[in-house]
């Protein structure tokens, strides 16, 4: 056994055992942005677990889940756009996912694809594991944009119709 299994463990146990107690229970927005996490654990865990195990295709998955993740948030924003709208954020758990999203992604990437990047040395493998780490950042950041933006329209509209 390397390194890189317990630490995808670990990362699994912190990372995405809370985010499907989020996703399972509470409002929605809860649940929209408790999936949001949940992808990028899932993401990070997938390159640790490419490294540990020396499968290359789990990096390929990584990639796909990179993409999709964040596509998916984004759908469910507009779909649910007017239940976001409706119930602003009183949940104090959607408050504190809400602020902690883009950190946690901005720290927890790089902390598992730098070393992920060194591992593997430079080539072509560096430059994917380097194109996931920005797309679950750039993602994170634009849906986590996107499901502030809902809540900030839901609540001028409201104010504005009413």
């Amino acid at each position: 056994m390397n390194g890189w299994l317990p630490a995808a463990a670990l990362l699994l146990v912190i990372g995405f055992a809370p985010t499907v107690w989020g996703a399972a229970s509470g409002p929605v927005r809860r649940r929209v942005m408790a999936q949001n996490l949940a992808t990028l654990a899932c993401c990070l865990v997938l390159l640790l677990l490419a490294q540990g195990y020396a499968r290359p295709s789990y990096v390929d998955l990584a990639l796909v889940l990179a993409v999709l993740g964040p596509a998916g948030t984004l759908v469910y924003a507009r779909l649910l756009a007017d239940e976001l709208a409706e119930r602003p954020a009183r949940d104090p758990v959607a408050r504190a996912l809400d602020r902690a999203m883009t950190p946690f992604a901005a720290i927890s990437v790089p902390l598992v694809v730098l070393p992920l990047c060194v591992a593997t040395g430079p080539g072509r493998a560096m430059v994917k594991l380097l194109a996931i780490g920005a797309l679950l950042i750039g993602g994170n950041i634009v849906s986590t944009r996107a499901l502030s933006a809902r809540r900030a329209t839901g609540q001028e509209g409201g104010a504005a119709g009413g």
